[in-house]
């Protein structure tokens, strides 16, 4: 029987004119009959560390108080052979040329979540896609997402990739695990250093993947996957 699986997207600084350059998209994906465990486990460490299960995990929100909780769900992240990340690193989008490819920001920016989301679907499997809602996805954008999507794998009656939907990330686990793990790479990548905690949860990072998390990995790998997005190649 084939696979189903969930995968679930953000992403940081990804506005065009937001006053930062680097920007980062991510998915966290699982089996889609191990994400009530997951999303179950991630309740069980907040509680552990005193927090509402319901808190929300954010990046933005790490301060030092709660340092060992986030390492904590980075090691779970890391020990559940059933979680997976894939994440495009864009350095520079202040540099971008959109008008030399006839294209907009919003256009390049769903091209940047096709090449996201297509190294992780494999025809003989299912897929259900959930994004983080944002003003930047409305309904017809997600429909298109799903129909290209759908083309790359001569999926022309939608079978593998069953579903794209639009959710609030303050509702789903595993969007808010994506949150937290490309706010990490966006820091690095920024080469920020001012927050001691977020530099202690990218050294964990880096420590668990052997990665800078600033270059691209093997294209197989498939715990912590990571391209480093050159223009050129659009």
């Amino acid at each position: 029987m084939p696979e189903s699986y969930s995968i679930y997207c953000d992403e940081s600084c990804h506005l065009e004119n937001d006053g930062f350059n680097t920007m980062v998209l991510g998915a966290v994906w699982c089996r889609r009959d191990k994400v009530s465990e997951i999303s179950n486990r991630l309740k069980e460490i907040r509680v552990k560390h005193g927090l509402s299960p319901y808190a929300e995990l954010k990046w933005i929100k790490i301060s030092p108080a709660k340092e060992q909780f986030y390492l904590d769900i980075i090691d779970y992240f890391f020990d559940d052979d059933h979680l997976h990340f894939r994440g495009i690193i864009i350095p520079d989008k202040s540099i971008l040329r959109h008008e030399e490819f006839g294209q907009t920001h919003d256009e390049w920016y769903y091209k940047m979540f096709f090449d996201l989301l297509k190294v992780i679907i494999a025809p003989d499997s299912f897929y259900d896609i959930y994004l983080d809602y944002k003003d930047t996805w409305g309904s017809k954008r997600v429909k298109k997402l799903h129909e290209v999507l759908s083309n790359n794998n001569y999926d022309f009656s939608q079978e593998i990739i069953r579903s794209v939907k639009l959710v609030r990330s303050d509702q789903v686990q595993l969007i808010q695990l994506c949150d937290l793990l490309i706010g990490a790479i966006c820091y690095k990548n920024r080469g920020l250093t001012y927050s001691k905690t977020k530099l202690a949860i990218i050294k964990r990072i880096q420590d668990r993947t052997g990665y800078t998390l600033e270059k691209t990995t093997l294209l197989r790998e498939r715990k912590m996957n990571l391209l480093r997005w050159n223009g050129r190649e659009l």
